[in-house]
């Protein structure tokens, strides 16, 4: 009996001692980078860094301002166009489609996960660039030319198109996710829905949606992780010019995972420019763990209110 429960405390510690190993790589990846950073911390002061869009490292100029709101447009964009469509798809999937249909969609749904970045960038290159150069932005410029934001770019580079992209390549992930959260929903609650007169529609969205509400949550909270940190089909649809602050979703973008992947390497000659790109990279890592926390939270919060 000692000797079993020797072992068992044996297993203990080692799994222990792999989950404390896990979690501390996150630890050292936030302490290396932010000691690769402190240099040009030491020299220039966080708010110029943050909130200035002139990027000039050969004059000592690394405002980060461009590429921290350039992340935010086109993360926004995708996420605003990725929800709705994942979660319609997951609802028809789970809800509507009959049974060969969904056993034909479902696989097909799994593969585009499976499609390098560098095939949705080219997608984006001969298909969405054009689109939006040839129809999207000159009927908005011709219907809404009392806005002034609209942007002059008629290239179709832009962050609309890094933002529709962007969305392609998280639909995967929410959908598949939201779906295997509303086949988990009891089949009992539905048929007792429709027993009480509800319609079909209506079972789904105030019964089966409002059971799920968690696990929708959490799926949105992994496509929004996703988007944060894509790098390479953004790159190449999003112009990433240094154009100033992009002013609406037709001006040029300019990503900080674009700018670390660009940059990155080169020149490393100029002074502090190795440290701007870490800071970089470290703001990146803030960023996406902020609004992990604040998705979490909102979870948390849904799951105590529901109990």
């Amino acid at each position: 009996m000692n000797r079993r429960r020797f072992k068992d405390l044996i297993v203990q510690r080692i799994m222990f001692i792999l989950c404390c190993f896990v979690i501390s790589i996150l630890f050292f990846i936030v302490m290396g980078l932010f000691y690769k950073a402190s240099p040009i911390l030491a020299i220039h002061s966080l708010r110029d860094l943050l909130f200035s869009s002139t990027w000039h490292p050969s004059k000592g100029n690394f405002g980060l301002g461009l590429f921290i709101v350039s992340t935010l447009w086109v993360t926004a964009i995708a996420i605003v166009i990725a929800i709705p469509l994942s979660l319609l798809t997951a609802i028809y999937l789970t809800e509507y489609a009959p049974k060969r249909m969904r056993e034909v969609l479902k696989p097909l749904i799994d593969l585009l996960a499976g499609i390098s970045p560098v095939i949705y960038g080219v997608w984006g290159i001969i298909a969405i660039v054009p689109l939006i150069s040839d129809y999207v932005m000159p009927f908005f410029s011709e219907r809404l030319t009392f806005f002034p934001f609209l942007s002059d770019n008629y290239t179709g580079y832009s962050a609309l198109a890094g933002g529709i992209v962007l969305s392609v390549m998280v639909f995967p992930i929410i959908i598949s996710v939201i779906h295997e959260v509303l086949e988990t929903v009891p089949f009992e609650i539905r048929e007792a829905s429709l027993a009480l007169g509800a319609t079909k529609w209506e079972t789904t969205r105030r019964v089966v949606l409002k059971k799920a509400r968690p696990g929708i949550v959490a799926a949105f909270i992994l496509g929004l992780t996703r988007a944060f940190g894509e790098t390479m089909a953004v790159l190449m649809v999003a112009g990433c010019s240094l154009h100033g602050f992009p002013k609406s979703v037709f001006d040029t973008a300019y990503p900080l995972p674009a700018l670390i992947a660009n940059t990155y390497g080169e020149m490393m000659s100029i002074p502090l420019y190795d440290s701007a790109v870490l800071l970089a990279a470290f703001i990146l890592l803030l960023m996406t763990t902020l609004f992990n926390m604040v998705a979490w939270g909102i979870l948390l919060h849904i799951e105590r209110k529901e109990r």
